[in-house]
């Protein structure tokens, strides 16, 4: 019995799900859309298959309703780029509108998702702050220096229901002097 204890508080001691460091995330796909807005680029390729986020986060987001998209934005000189005010929405080919949501939004909804309701809380702890790690961050200036920032933003399903197979997504991307899009698939 008691070495049952001990293998249960051993397992209990990590993460929920195994995530991979971001900086395994292979490169963004050469033919991944990209538009060109003076002092940024940016480039955008979402996750559209179990196997991509399963690789990633050993969960199903799709599952959750949820779909990541890769973003990258590529400074391309000049003073340093306020990102701040920045506002990505997502429609699909019916013309529904996909809700962008935070990382920690996303955690409860994969949490929920696959039925994980009794956890040790420093294992969730752990799994919040390695998928943390993956959303972009658009809280600090993009400086000529750093050159290119890369992470995921993360979009509800308009119905809440699990994704599959999206069609025509375009992602639109305000808070610039002109709104610009992306055709993503």
């Amino acid at each position: 019995m008691l070495i049952s204890v001990l293998l249960a508080a051993a397992g209990c001691s990590n993460s929920l799900f195994k995530v991979k460091p971001p900086s395994t995330l292979k490169e963004m796909p050469p033919g991944a859309p990209s538009i060109n807005v003076g002092s940024l680029t940016f480039q955008a390729s979402p996750l559209l298959t179990d196997e991509q986020t399963q690789e990633l986060f050993e969960s199903n987001l799709q599952l959750a309703g949820l779909l990541p998209v890769r973003m990258a934005i590529q400074h391309n000189g000049g003073a340093a780029m306020e990102l701040k005010k920045l506002r990505f929405q997502l429609h699909d080919g019916s013309g529904a509108d996909w809700k962008m949501i935070s990382a920690k939004q996303a955690i409860s909804r994969i949490l929920k998702a696959n039925g994980v309701f009794n956890y040790n809380p420093n294992s969730r702890k752990t799994f919040e702050k390695e998928f943390r790690a993956y959303e972009l961050d658009l809280k600090s200036p993009l400086a000529s220096a750093e050159r290119r920032r890369q992470g995921l933003i993360f979009f509800l399903s308009p119905q809440k229901e699990p994704v599959t197979s999206p069609r025509n997504l375009v992602l639109t991307i305000q808070g610039l002097t002109e709104p610009a899009s992306l055709n993503l698939n």
